[in-house]
């Protein structure tokens, strides 16, 4: 407890408790939350492999993992078959006795986890009896793809470095492979394996790989990913993260070299992971020519032109042609291969001595069209000027976008890419700006992915958040410089919806139980760092922060602690209330301004105070009994007898009187002459005092933005930081003082919805009115007097669909 020198000046008025009516209020239990509470508790120790500053510590460490690789192309019968040769690098403290290899096609076979949980909405629950459950025609289509092909890897001849057999121990869509001998800290080993799959119709079945056939032409697109077994992670924080893949969560695996030769029909090109080592043998001599113009052109140049493309497309090829690519230090490897594709390029020159350029390039059908002409690969290169800003220069020589039926998916140096035009009536081909902004937006994110998280190498099985949050950050941070017209889906406020469902989890939930994958993995992170950014930290502190982490974890593997922890190390400032309710929590953010009062500093002269109280009450309503006793022309009493008066008729209750004057001059006295100034300066400048009252009712503690509107008209915008929430978390008052010819008129929480409040209608006060719509409609008639009259739609003549579209045509 606290005794305080000096005389309390009263700012309206002053409760007092007894000695007794404290005794008499009862003990209840604590109801304190505190939403300030540190994330030590919650987060991982910080130790040797990463320390408490969220940066690699001394003895941080990772496999390196290279492949080999000799893959064949089967179009006609749509197969892969290949060998690979891989060594393995144990850089870990531990010795390593087997190996996990993730075998991503087998998420297709029938008898794999993911295929055996798939669920299905009857809605029979909810339907009256005799109702019809649904079934769509796709859901179909993917059924009877599965039923007529045998999907999965076929993997066989698994021998180590010196031709002897391994153990293989295949469980779901993974691989354990038993080691002959020990594998100890420092050491390599070597292996190698056949392996075939047949290729799945993505369009069929769905995936993030596939090929997809066009019936006009005949021929197909192959988007070749999770194509080869791959070597599953190994961490210091988890060992081994061999959990199945069941769709959701992509991947976390190794760094390392690859050297791959690709054997496709001979009038195929081919996109790829990596630089391609045999022009000279894959492109014509012209072809080599364009490409070498294409790294100074201003605008991309066709390498192979849509005329080759379309040459390309009337015939196949028995011959072949095998397409050698190299990449250094990538942590996957995909590719592309189709006669249908045209090619454009354009240097990136982005300086700098680690890659001074880079070849941006796009590969995609006639069906592209004038829209990606136009937009994919001017897409490319926005997205690397603006990523690099943020995190570093992009490392890799190339940076590719193609199109095929997977709508966006990304892997080193390559992305995959769905939008489309559609071919008219006309012959010619159109596109919506909705398809337009569908191509400049998946290109910049599935491109940002290259930097987030295969350069910066979060586990996207256990964290999506980690890669597809903050890339959607970055990717509106870059869509908004293309053209911010384009609604990009990391504003605050489009996050407020799902913020207040009944159907979310935290952002910290292992990817495949997460329930709303969209919103809460990409949307509600991506909001919240924009809120960080914008709001909270501001940009110099959130753009230098979130530089260190990229640059710090670059070719390396992070984990949210690590995040959380430079975020707040690099900028200063003590964030875990906003990762703890953001990350951690469901609750969302409603502040509610609840009431506001206006008070007047008490100047503790008698006539001064009690004159201002007289004031206050002559201005109060008077009472409607009494206002219709004057209409009704009722007199009086004391007005029918004016005869009787007494000292109380004169005077009323807020007349001064000399004792009042001599206790105030009596205070005047004792005052401290620091405290007599204190004093005479408040009144003499007579400020006003607003109380202003506030609820969180969404349980997210968040900073305070408001506006002041003055009775002058000026606009004032004060910033209250989220710690005002700290002691109490349900309910504040804060106090705002101004000057005596600054009244404010109104206030606003949160004009510019930079908080994703869920609810507008409580931040203003006054309150205002809600403006919305409302649409007339005609009632439909009840499902009882809707019925079939088969009697009479048994006369309809049968139609044939066929001769009719022959007739229109």
């Amino acid at each position: 407890m606290y005794k305080y020198k000096g005389t309390a000046l009263a700012v309206g008025a002053l409760a007092l408790l007894s000695q007794s009516a404290l005794a008499s209020i009862s003990q209840t239990k604590g109801s304190f939350e505190d939403k300030f509470r540190q994330l030590d508790e919650t987060l991982p120790t910080p130790n040797i492999y990463r320390s408490a500053a969220g940066e690699p510590g001394e003895r941080y460490w990772q496999q390196k993992v290279d492949y080999d690789i000799d893959v064949t192309l089967d179009e006609k019968n749509r197969r892969i078959s290949a060998s690979q040769r891989i060594e393995y690098k144990n850089n870990s403290p531990h010795t390593l006795r087997y190996l996990w290899l993730q075998l991503d096609q087998n998420i297709f076979k029938a008898d794999s986890i993911a295929e055996r949980t798939k669920t299905f909405n009857s809605g029979l629950e909810a339907q009256p009896i005799g109702k019809a459950s649904k079934l769509s025609l796709s859901q179909l289509r993917r059924m009877q793809f599965l039923a007529d092909n045998e999907p999965g890897f076929v993997v066989s001849n698994i021998k180590d470095g010196s031709g002897k057999e391994l153990k293989a121990t295949i469980v779901d869509t993974l691989m354990r492979i038993d080691l002959n001998e020990p594998l100890r800290p420092g050491k390599s080993v070597e292996f190698a394996m056949d392996f075939n799959f047949n290729i799945i119709e993505e369009d069929a079945v769905g995936a993030r790989n596939g090929y997809e056939h066009f019936e006009k032409d005949g021929n197909d697109i192959f988007l070749m990913a999770q194509w080869f077994p791959r070597l599953a992670a190994y961490t210091d924080y988890e060992a081994w993260t061999n959990k199945a893949f069941l769709g959701s969560g992509e991947f976390t695996l190794e760094f390392g070299d690859y050297d791959v030769e690709i054997t496709v029909p001979a009038d195929h090109i081919v996109s790829s992971t990596g630089t391609l080592e045999n022009a000279r043998s894959v492109l014509t001599a012209e072809q080599r020519k364009r490409l070498e113009q294409a790294k100074t052109a201003e605008r991309p140049v066709f390498i192979v032109t849509e005329e080759e493309a379309l040459e390309n497309e009337k015939a196949g090829t028995e011959d072949t042609k095998t397409w050698h690519f190299k990449a250094d230090n990538v942590r996957d490897f995909a590719w592309a291969s189709s006669r249908k594709f045209m090619w454009d390029a354009k240097g990136y020159q982005q300086g700098g001595s680690e890659q001074p350029l880079v070849m941006a390039m796009s590969f995609y059908p006639k069906e592209g069209g004038d829209l990606w002409k136009k937009y994919s690969t001017e897409s490319v290169i926005h997205t690397m000027e603006v990523y690099s800003r943020y995190s570093f220069d992009y490392p890799y020589p190339v940076a590719q976008s193609v199109n095929g039926p997977v709508g966006g998916m990304e892997y080193p140096m390559i992305t995959f890419n769905g939008p489309r035009t559609e071919l008219r009536d006309d012959g010619t081909r159109t596109y919506s700006q909705a398809e337009k902004r569908f191509l400049i937006g998946v290109v910049i994110h599935e491109v940002g992915h290259i930097y987030f998280p295969m350069i910066v190498n979060s586990d996207e099985r256990q964290w999506t958040w980690m890669d597809e949050g903050l890339n959607s950050f970055l990717d509106g941070v870059a869509g908004r410089e293309w053209d911010p017209n384009i609604p990009w889906g990391v504003e605050p406020r489009d996050i407020v919806e799902y913020m207040k469902s009944e159907h979310q989890v935290p952002i910290m939930t292992q990817s495949d139980s997460v329930l709303r994958l969209g919103p809460n993995a990409y949307t509600k992170p991506a909001a919240a760092l924009n809120i960080l950014r914008e709001v909270i930290l501001g940009r110099e502190l959130f753009d230098f922060a979130f530089k260190e982490y990229a640059n710090r974890w670059k070719y390396k593997r992070p984990t949210p602690a690590d995040f959380f922890r430079t975020m707040e190390e690099a900028s200063g400032v003590d964030l875990d209330w906003f990762w703890r309710g953001w990350f951690y929590s469901t609750d969302h953010v409603d502040i509610s301004l609840d009431k506001v009062y206006k008070l007047r500093l008490d100047t503790m002269n008698p006539d001064i105070d009690f004159n201002r109280l007289r004031e206050i009450e002559m201005n109060k309503p008077s009472s409607l009994f009494v206002e219709r006793n004057k209409r009704e022309g009722r007199e009086l009493w004391i007005d029918k007898n004016k005869d009787i008066t007494d000292f109380y008729d004169e005077n009323d209750r807020f007349t001064v009187t000399n004792k009042e004057r001599n206790s105030y001059q009596k205070m005047l006295s004792k005052l401290d002459p620091w405290e007599k100034r204190t004093l005479d300066r408040a009144v003499a400048e007579d400020k006003n005092y607003y109380v202003l009252q506030f609820s969180n009712l969404g349980g997210l503690v968040m900073p305070i933005l408001l506006e002041l509107t003055y009775a002058d008209g000026t606009v004032e915008e004060r910033y209250i930081p989220a710690e005002i929430w700290r002691r109490n978390s349900r309910n504040v008052e804060k106090l705002i003082v101004t000057d005596k010819d600054k009244e404010i008129t109104s206030i606003a929480v949160d004009p510019g919805w930079e908080t994703a409040d869920v609810d507008v209608s409580n931040n203003y006060y006054p309150r205002r009115i809600m403006e919305s719509r409302i649409e007339t409609y005609k009632r439909k008639q009840s499902k009882d007097k809707v019925r079939r009259d088969i009697m009479h739609d048994i006369k309809t003549e049968l139609k044939d669909v066929n001769k009719d579209e022959e007739k229109e045509q």
